[in-house]
């Protein structure tokens, strides 16, 4: 395979010595260079190695002698070259591309230069590097040393110098003076590449039983002498049945978004740690062959003119491993590209990609991204770094409608939320809270009718309790539903109580939200339940931004405000989560 077809694109990075030495993600980076799902034919690094960081001084900045020797992680090579030497950098230059095209690797060119001036205009970088400014106000600079090496050759003359000089001065004037005259931008310059556009599809998100069908197929149709785990097949085979005749748990909900959409030409790119088997053993997208290790996706096998399904364990990283995905799903609208952290805690490795990118990357510079967080969130007792992820920073960031925040209570809802996300003409971010327990909850089960008619529904009422005898509304989110519907069953079910629950946090389903409380004539209480604290999870923006908007009072009901997501014994947990029911279902 030419490898200039194989990989068409050549990535350049530039770099700061103190951020290449200094800057976690530069390593995690690397790391994904020769990883199957994220290589991209190598890149060329190239430090502009100014002695400086901001103010900060080698000594103080790396533990290195070399800015680059992080890049010896993977045994890139690593050109040091003098920056004061043009010649020499056009040649380590071309060494770096032909490395690069030759083994599709990483390669890094450390220029050794120096900074004439400060940070920025108010900065003098002789107050804190004195002796090395004293020698840098000695120096000539690149443009004279060079032209004296090149009279001295007698490559060129003196005259022939300066008015190379003068001609480039009066291009810079002329290029400063169209600016000023401009009454606006050139109109062939933009802020944005040329994206490719995302196209509506207007198919509802609801399937016929002949594509559950197909899936389900796929699914106990192994290749020809592949041997599948015996603990693996029950699962596959049950996975089948229940697809035909129901219940269909998450991850098989899941799963039948991921082919539906693959059938109808959606790609689908799907990356996180452990994420083809699934973290809690509820995916198998990929079955590894018991014998020899080979690999199986089922979703790869559906039909001849199906579009392409990409699954990957990524890295044991969430900075760099998130970043790239977001990039991904800039470049290619088309697909539904999902990364998945191992539980939703980890995020907080990426918050900065979700700061400085994901969320605010349309009102910052008008560029696009539909990447989707699959972000497993739920308080079973495992304590506090497996327990939340963090709801209340998403919803920190709400504004200009520029994502979705969702947290679906049943397979089905996950279903037509993913399918609804890949199909739609805007092209916006998607975080979504998945379950842990709830994965194999038969109350959250759905079942296949659920997948052949419907849509998503930003709020799912109740259509179990009579409204005329209601007289407290529960509104809740994920899953602390089905222990209020658990509880109500067993010891409250005079009809008294009803429990409603909001699949999508963000946009606010204002019109919804209110008529759910319209349906209730006789209603005195309206609760909010979570099992996050106090001042976590959805309650802080639902009590700013919603209830008063709404122009009703709302009591909540939670676990006290804590510094900690949650306690850290399971003995604790369940008292708390006694108390949060008890709370729920008080009649006065």
């Amino acid at each position: 395979l030419d490898r200039g077809v194989e990989f068409p694109v050549l990535p350049l990075l530039v770099h700061g010595d103190a951020a290449f030495a200094g800057q976690g993600v530069v390593a995690e980076t690397l790391n994904l260079s020769q990883l199957r799902g994220y290589r991209t034919g190598g890149t060329v690094h190239v430090v502009v190695n100014n002695q400086v960081g901001f103010t900060t001084s080698p000594g103080s900045s790396r533990s290195s002698l070399y800015c680059t020797d992080v890049a010896r992680m993977v045994q890139a090579p690593i050109f040091h070259v003098n920056g004061d030497d043009p010649e020499a950098c056009i040649r380590v230059a071309r060494l770096a591309f032909e490395y690069r095209q030759a083994f599709n690797k990483d390669v890094v060119i450390d220029l050794v230069c120096y900074r004439r001036r400060g940070h920025n205009e108010g900065d003098d970088p002789s107050y804190t590097q004195p002796l090395m400014y004293d020698l840098i106000e000695q120096k000539r600079s690149v443009r004279r040393l060079y032209t004296e090496s090149l009279i001295g050759r007698g490559d060129i003359t003196v005259e022939e110098a300066e008015q190379v000089v003068k001609n480039y001065q009066q291009q810079l004037e002329r290029v400063f003076t169209e600016v000023r005259e401009a009454d606006s931008m050139p109109k062939d310059w933009t802020t944005v590449p040329d994206y490719p556009e995302k196209q509506a599809d207007e198919r509802t998100t609801a399937v016929s039983a002949e594509v559950l069908k197909r899936i389900a197929d796929a699914y106990v149709t192994p290749p020809q002498g592949f041997t599948v785990h015996p603990k693996v097949m029950p699962q596959l085979q049950r996975r089948a049945a229940a697809i035909t005749d129901g219940p269909i748990d998450w991850g098989t909900g899941e799963i039948l978004a991921f082919g539906s959409l693959l059938m109808e030409g959606h790609p689908v790119r799907l990356a996180g740690q452990d994420s083809r088997r699934g973290t809690f053993v509820q995916r198998f997208a990929t079955i590894i062959d018991r014998n020899n290790a080979d690999e199986w996706t089922p979703l790869t096998t559906l039909s001849e003119d199906q579009a392409k399904f990409f699954v990957y364990d990524s890295l044991l990283s969430e900075y760099a491993a998130l970043g790239f995905e977001y990039g991904y799903s800039v470049a290619r609208p088309d697909a539904l590209v999902l990364w998945e952290a191992q539980f939703g805690d980890f995020v907080n490795g990426a918050q900065t990609i979700i700061d400085e990118f994901i969320s605010s990357g349309e009102t910052k510079w008008r560029q696009q991204s539909g990447v989707v967080l699959l972000l497993p969130h739920g308080y079973e007792g495992q304590g506090p770094e497996h327990s939340s992820a963090r709801i209340e920073r998403f919803m920190t960031l709400c504004a200009d409608d520029a994502f979705t925040v969702a947290q679906p209570s049943t397979p089905a809802s996950h279903f037509h939320l993913l399918r609804k996300q890949a199909m739609r003409e805007e092209h916006r971010p998607l975080f979504v809270f998945t379950p842990k327990s709830m994965l194999k909850r038969k109350e959250a089960a759905s079942q296949p009718a659920d997948f052949l008619s419907g849509s998503f529904r930003p709020v799912i009422g109740d259509d179990q309790a009579d409204p005329a005898s209601v007289t407290t509304l529960l509104f809740c989110s994920g899953r602390i539903t089905w222990d209020l519907m658990v509880e109500r069953a067993a010891n409250h079910a005079d009809g008294g109580f009803a429990i409603a629950r909001m699949e999508q946090l963000y946009p606010r389903p204002m019109a919804e939200l209110k008529a759910e409380i319209d349906r209730y004539p006789n209603l005195r209480h309206i609760r909010w339940v979570q099992d996050e604290p106090a001042n976590m999870g959805p309650w802080p923006f639902l009590a700013l931004n919603v209830w008063p908007e709404l122009g009703v009072s709302v009591e909540r009901v939670s676990r006290n405000a804590s510094s900690s997501p949650s306690v850290g014994t399971l003995k604790r947990h369940v008292e708390e989560q006694k108390a949060l029911l008890a709370a729920a279902f008080a009649t006065e």
